[in-house]
């Protein structure tokens, strides 16, 4: 097997970091690891595999090698650095959503579409956290019975926020006070509380956040005909994003079917048994890469005309990990043919 040099840009970040936990897990074969950061960080000591890594400062001539560079850094910084870094002929997987909407850059989750990464240029971006978790766990559902509508209720860990979000959540809860601390990334207290706002308002009264799981829905299932109600709430949970969907297929499918299909997926782990009280949950889920899913039934709010053919479930999984981290990760493995 051939061994690879890796560049991580944003290496000093929740993403970066939880980046370097996961290519070492999957043993994915690198020969030169290079670490990219702000010229705040540079020179920071990071560690990987017992070695220590400098920090870089990020720079175009700093990327000559690489045949791969992941990024997770924010939308200016992965402007500036990856189209350049992809041109100079750089396998680029980023995080970020600077690219994910346009229609020369392949929006991939492995378990969902693949076959997209064929389509990449040089860059490939990393969908939106929310979407990776929730469009894994219908997957199965839609290929079965294609997907015509959702309605979903999102409950996202504070890790969605990147580390500011985590350090807040942590510092109030120490001060036990339910007040909003001093620097906070959110407008509101999180600890006791829940935030039903992730990103700016639109004219319709959506978020910038609830429009991506259409959006982004679309170009993986490339059907724009997919229609999805999202609200999209920040909750007091360190790490996994929780997700209740309502589908409305195009075809019949019963509940057993769903399970039945879910249970073989490949990402998904089967996690439904309500008369012993088991269902997916943010303690279950977190530090590992699957999506549970559970809570399978039916529709009872469907008419008559769509009953058959209408399912509600419940779904979680680590927002930094498969959401993020792990999911770019597999996009790599698959455009380096590891996978």
């Amino acid at each position: 097997m051939a061994n690879y040099k890796v560049g991580i840009l944003g290496a000093t970040g929740a993403v970066g970091q939880q980046m370097l936990t996961v290519l070492a897990e999957r043993k994915f074969p690198i020969s030169e690891l290079r670490l990219f950061g702000s010229a705040r960080s540079a020179g920071r000591i990071m560690t990987y595999e017992g070695q220590d890594v400098v920090v870089q400062e990020a720079s175009l001539e700093a990327f000559k090698g690489l045949d791969l560079l992941l990024g997770a850094a924010d939308n200016p910084v992965a402007k500036k650095f990856l189209p350049a870094a992809a041109e100079m002929g750089i396998h680029v997987v980023d995080n970020s959503s600077a690219f994910r909407l346009d229609p020369n850059v392949p929006l991939v989750i492995p378990e969902v579409n693949p076959e997209d990464v064929k389509l990449s240029k040089g860059l490939i971006a990393n969908p939106n956290c929310a979407t990776i978790i929730g469009l894994t766990a219908v997957m199965p559902l839609h290929r079965y019975a294609r997907i015509r509508r959702m309605v979903v209720s999102t409950y996202q860990a504070v890790s969605g926020a990147g580390k500011a979000g985590i350090d807040t959540l942590e510092a109030e809860v120490k001060a036990a006070d339910g007040e909003r601390i001093e620097g906070s990334c959110f407008a509101y207290p999180i600890a006791y509380n829940l935030i039903p706002q992730i990103g700016g308002f639109n004219d319709a009264g959506y978020t910038s956040e609830e429009l991506k799981m259409q959006n982004e829905g679309r170009k993986m299932l490339h059907d724009d005909t997919l229609r999805v109600a999202c609200t999209c709430v920040r909750v007091p949970i360190m790490r996994s994003h929780s997700e209740a969907i309502t589908i409305e297929f195009e075809k019949d499918i019963t509940p057993e079917k769903a399970r039945e299909l879910l249970a073989d997926a490949p990402g998904v782990v089967l996690c439904d048994d309500p008369e012993a009280m088991q269902y997916p949950m943010p303690m279950l889920t977190s530090d590992q890469d699957m999506v549970y899913v559970g809570r399978v039934r039916r529709d009872l709010s469907a008419d008559a005309a769509s009953f058959n053919r209408s399912l509600t479930l419940f779904c979680c999984a680590d927002q930094v990990r498969k959401g993020a981290a792990t999911n770019a990760i597999q996009i790599a493995e698959l455009v380096l043919g590891l996978k």
